[in-house]
């Protein structure tokens, strides 16, 4: 069974995630918006991975190195002005879309197994991470015409 390497690359997404949210509310503290709902998120995502832990435990895990080479191809500091807030809002949109699809794999698997719990779970933070992905593009496309257009 492969579903151990799913688990675990959820588990290291989801903390790659929540890390990336906290550098990010961190780098573009001048957002107020930013850096607030980006340190709400990550407590949210901190949560997901609080959530999993009875299935980490019950499935086992093997770690992959994915979501660390994402973050660190994209997030090895926030940028700054306009368009660093841009691009650093597409790179948590990249790393949420990972998650978001890795939720989705490990939901088809849990209803394979019909493991009750484990599909409780994937729904609940799949719809988290839905919500997330939406706050995201709906900040990129505010921060876009203003990064993109109006900047010197």
């Amino acid at each position: 069974m492969h579903l151990p390497t799913y688990v675990g690359l959820l588990d290291s997404s989801l903390r790659t995630l929540a890390d990336a949210f906290r550098q990010v509310s961190e780098g573009h503290g001048e957002e107020p918006d930013v850096h607030h709902l980006c340190n709400v998120l990550a407590g949210r995502i901190d949560g997901q991975v609080e959530t999993l832990a009875p299935i980490v435990r019950r499935y086992g895990e093997k770690r992959e190195q994915e979501p660390e080479q994402l973050y660190a191809a994209g997030l090895r500091n926030t940028r700054s002005g306009g368009l660093g807030l841009l691009r650093d809002l597409q790179d948590l949109y990249m790393l949420s879309s990972f998650v978001e699809m890795t939720w989705t794999v490990v939901g088809q698997a849990a209803q394979g197994l019909r493991d009750r719990e484990l599909l409780h779970i994937v729904h609940s933070c799949d719809e988290e991470t839905s919500r997330q992905l939406q706050w995201l593009r709906t900040r990129i496309k505010q921060a876009a015409p203003q990064a993109l257009i109006a900047a010197k």
